[in-house]
């Protein structure tokens, strides 16, 4: 393995201790920020020669230019320590909550004798309590709204002495209780606030039963004003419990936490449920989740997320387990001041209540998709800066992009992506298993790729004989290669091979998102924020994910294969038939001794041999 110079360095000064390190390519931009309970054991594990890292993994480790490391007390200091430095500096393959922008709270300013209600993005230590964060800023002004209607407040900056000569216009149209004049008392007023806040949280039930007996105390003062405006607050307030969903009467606070995951991102749903209602939803995207376990990204997102919650309840329940579930829960403990249960739920209501918050983790992260897919203006736009940036004689309607995947050479793939009018068209995606390429040689596996796929296009007709459309003949606008010159210059070689040179090739760098072009010294970088750059990616993306998803395939059935193999009386025509009817080593395992003897080929005697060799 090639190292930096300065890697190099740094690695033989690790110490035995516990703390963060930092990882950063060429130019000095912090790539990846980890922690670790031995510096020394967990950083160079990362540049062991023959080490089988995932492809995400293999990708950062060659772009590692320089390393530093921060010693810390204990594990529970590193892992506030990297969630500090991940808000920090957002490195791009780290899991991270996809917004740049931070989601809006809703401020009750409780330190002041006559509280406001307000929308803020960051929470402050002032005396002030917090609610949130919330990811829809129309959710946050709607509840305010409503909020308003229950519980009038001031939303000026007056000062308050009860004696201005008149109230504004909230006054009279019963938005403000006109503390400025005097209309409501300082205690009266703070009392208001309070249920505010106690509406925030979910309980309504408590602020009916106060109302209720401050109605009846009303009416028998014969304030029957008051007691006739605290009945339309109670009737109010009422709908809205009506309107939310009931879980169960056996919980009490919980969050629960689930996520969907497709193509590098996750969709993270939570559901808070307070007195055993579901008085809200939030969902959050994660991005660089691409070869990440779920531990790994449930983890990462509950770090991200408590770290700026509000409130944390005593019980926060899982779609999964966690790696690191004793420091997390100890962290989260000393958030909130109090107990804190890390559960996944095994049975009962709590385990209905987080399969119906995966459910919507899914849905939503395919109406995210669907909604990017469906918006013709950005990717008429993304194309227009293209080929703009590019200088391509015509509009990329029809992009390419190709990658390499290969662990030491091994089971060696390539993958054919196609974006048609800046969707993915994944009908027009294909695979290809290297044949004539021996060793990680990624410039002659992409040659070969590309071969195989124009020469497919020159020995077929756009359409076969019975009218149908062969994607083989499709040509493209534009050929992407995942890799910098070197791959270009493979890519080319077939171009002019093939005299295919009417088809403009780009080469995309792994390090800086830079373009590289034919008889250009310079690379093209797109603008950070253009739709154009955002295209690539997900071109870029999709290509990696769909050549890694192929070869991991091989890789497993690879493996599996060599283990059956050491099984006495499993032969080629068994293993195959194995494999077809249960998938994977697991399914093999957890198959009994009768589905075993259904597969074609096997007898009693060769399936019991299977489950004592497994």
């Amino acid at each position: 393995m090639n190292l930096a110079p300065q890697v190099t360095a740094r690695l033989a000064g690790l110490p035995l201790k516990p703390g963060v390190y930092i990882m950063r390519d060429i130019e000095n931009r912090v790539i990846y920020v980890g922690k670790a309970i031995v510096l020394r054991h967990r950083v160079r594990s990362y540049f062991q020669e023959g080490a089988q890292h995932p492809p995400k993994t293999q990708r950062l480790v060659e772009e590692v230019a320089d390393l530093e490391w921060i010693v810390t007390g204990s594990e529970l200091e590193a892992l506030v320590l990297e969630c500090e430095l991940i808000k920090r500096y957002r490195p791009r393959y780290n899991v991270r909550l996809k917004d740049d922008k931070r989601y809006p709270y809703i401020m009750v300013t409780m330190q002041e004798d006559y509280p406001r209600i307000m929308t803020v993005r960051s929470m402050k230590r002032d005396g002030a309590r917090y609610y949130g964060p919330f990811t829809s800023s129309q959710a946050v002004y709607q509840s305010l709204e409503l909020i308003r209607r229950l519980f009038p407040y001031r939303t000026c900056n007056r000062e308050i002495t009860g004696h201005d000569r008149s109230p504004c216009l909230y006054y009279h149209i019963k938005l403000c209780n006109g503390p400025c004049i005097g209309a409501v008392s300082r205690e009266g007023y703070r009392q208001e606030l309070e249920r505010a806040c106690l509406f925030l949280e979910g309980k309504q039930e408590q602020i009916i039963e106060r109302l209720h007996t401050e109605m009846l105390e009303a009416s028998d003062a014969l304030l029957f004003e008051r007691a006739a405006q605290l009945r339309d607050t109670i009737e109010a307030i009422t709908r809205v419990v009506e309107h939310q969903r009931i879980v169960s009467g056996h919980l009490e606070d919980h969050d629960f936490i689930a996520f969907a995951r497709e193509d590098g991102q996750a969709c993270v749903q939570v559901f808070f449920i307070r007195n055993g209602k579901l008085i809200g939803r939030e969902y959050f995207i994660l991005t660089g989740t691409q070869d990440e376990t779920n531990e790994s990204i449930m983890g990462s997102f509950l770090t991200q997320f408590y770290d700026e919650a509000a409130a944390i309840p005593p019980e926060v329940l899982l779609q999964n387990d966690l790696d690191e579930l004793g420091v997390i829960q100890e962290w989260l403990q000393r958030k909130r001041g109090k107990k804190v249960l890390l559960k996944v739920p095994k049975r009962g209501d709590k385990l209905q209540v987080m399969q119906m918050a995966r459910e919507n983790a899914t849905e939503t992260l395919a109406k995210l998709r669907a909604e990017w897919d469906a918006d013709v203006s950005k990717q008429t736009e993304a194309i227009d800066q293209l080929q703009k940036a590019l200088g391509l004689p015509k509009a990329p309607v029809r992009i390419e992009c190709y990658d390499i995947s290969n662990i030491q050479g091994t089971y060696a793939t390539g993958s054919m992506v196609v974006f048609n009018k800046g969707v993915a068209s994944k009908q027009d995606y294909r695979h290809f298993r290297i044949r004539t390429v021996e060793g990680a040689n990624d410039f002659a596996s992409m040659a070969e790729v590309l071969r195989r796929r124009f020469a497919r296009a020159h020995e077929q007709e756009q359409k076969s004989p019975d009218g149908k459309v062969n994607r083989w003949g499709l040509m493209p606008d534009l050929v992407i290669v995942d890799g910098g010159k070197g791959q270009l210059d493979a890519a080319l070689g077939v171009i002019q091979e093939l005299d295919l040179m009417q088809i403009p090739v780009a080469g995309l760098a792994k390090q800086n998102e830079e373009l590289f072009l034919p008889g250009r010294p310079d690379s093209i970088r797109l603008p950070r924020d253009s739709q154009a750059l955002y295209l690539v990616q997900r071109i870029r993306d999709e290509a990696h994910r769909f050549a890694v998803s192929y070869h991991r395939q091989l890789r497993e059935k690879g493996s599996l294969a060599s283990i059956l193999e050491e099984i006495e009386g499993i032969g080629p025509q068994r293993r195959k038939a194995l494999i077809k009817r249960f998938g994977s080593l697991e399914g093999i395992r957890q198959a009994t001794l009768e589905e075993l003897i259904q597969v074609p080929g096997m007898n009693q005697s060769v399936a019991e041999k299977l489950q004592n060799g497994l």
